[in-house]
């Protein structure tokens, strides 16, 4: 039974290639973080290994062993594979060596227990331009009994030499639906699995990270709340809320795209689409928002968190990006009738 959720036609291709026995010696897993890739890539190696007549069936000692990233004959690869126990520091890349001593070195031998060697690179764009160089050579004469599958959210920055080299299977994201189903069926509350469905944004591996996240929502709503408030507040208060924000690229990057979604789900209340509205529990302060703002006004603040967006991924000053990002949110005076709620303290 495959795990992976939504991806029928994909599955329906493996399968009928793994019945025809004309597999690809290398697949290329191309979608946006915590799609399913890895997922797929596991039932890929199950399936591929599986001692059953109808593969994978997650029974098998094979498949369990797999599952339990036990089994010698699938490894997986991502930047910090090789590196050494004490070395805590997390890799900025996949190097030459861990694919010449991951792969290349043991690519040529026949399984240990298994039908096939499987290789998983996590984030193949991380591998440097020497360690793609040493894997294209694998991909060019690839033994009979390897298969090597790709992941990646970022194919632009893969080698073109790497990537014609590979069969290309791109997940597509799962219907809001499709999602809250999943999410129903794993034990999550109803309220909870359709709000999550809407934030997930067709990836149910967010969604299930958030879930069982406890911190996630308590961070979340104390941001929205931090946000709705910011539109009433002078530029003093403003620019002294910057000093409470991420001072990391990663986390700064999430809360600008929760920030986007927010903007999002006003401008679709503005339009009277408020069956699109991915934040279902804040209709209240979103309904404020689009009181008090004009379309012109929605749409040129969303514009400029694109536009800080893109600053970030310059490396550009995060500082200097909030900055920006306040002095372009629109400012409006407290009123009581576009104000649902007292809006809350910054401090």
């Amino acid at each position: 039974m495959w795990q992976t959720a939504g991806q029928e036609r994909i599955i329906n291709f493996l399968k009928e290639s793994i019945t025809r026995k004309s597999l690809a010696h290398a697949y290329l897993l191309v979608g946006p973080a915590h799609i399913g890739k890895m997922t797929l890539a596991t039932d890929m190696a199950r399936a591929l290994n599986c001692t059953t007549s109808d593969p994978p069936c997650n029974t098998c000692r094979i498949c369990q062993r797999i599952g339990e990233n036990k089994f010698p004959d699938v490894v997986a690869i991502n930047r910090n594979t090789g590196r050494e126990a004490k070395d805590k520091r997390k890799g900025t890349e996949i190097s030459i060596d861990t694919v010449r001593d991951f792969i290349q070195k043991s690519c040529n031998l026949p399984p240990y227990e298994g039908k096939y060697k499987v290789y998983v690179i996590e984030n193949a764009e991380l591998m440097s331009v020497e360690a793609a160089n040493c894997l294209l050579k694998t991909l060019e004469e690839p033994p009979p009994h390897v298969v090597i599958i790709l992941l990646t959210s970022e194919e632009k920055a893969l080698l073109p030499t790497i990537i014609s080299r590979c069969q290309k299977l791109e997940l597509k994201p799962l219907p809001a639906e499709e999602t809250e189903k999943a999410l129903l069926e794993k034990g999550v509350q109803q309220e909870l699995a359709r709000l999550m469905s809407r934030l997930a944004k067709g990836c149910l591996g967010w969604a299930l990270t958030a879930c069982q996240d406890a911190g996630f929502m308590k961070g979340r709503s104390l941001r929205l709340d931090e946000l709705s408030a910011l539109i009433t507040r002078n530029w003093d208060e403003r620019f002294t809320y910057i000093q409470q924000l991420p001072s990391d690229r990663a986390s700064a990057e999430e809360l600008l795209k929760l920030w986007m979604s927010y903007c999002r789900d006003v401008l679709l209340i503005k339009y009277n689409c408020d069956g699109a509205v991915a934040n279902l529990d804040r209709q209240n302060d979103l309904k404020a928002w689009a009181n008090m703002l004009t379309v012109h006004e929605i749409k040129e603040f969303i514009d400029s968190l694109n536009e800080a967006l893109t600053y970030l991924s310059y490396n550009a000053n995060l500082h200097l990006i909030f900055e920006m990002v306040m002095l372009e949110m629109p400012k409006k005076e407290k009123r009581g009738d576009y104000m649902v709620n007292s809006a809350p303290s910054l401090a």
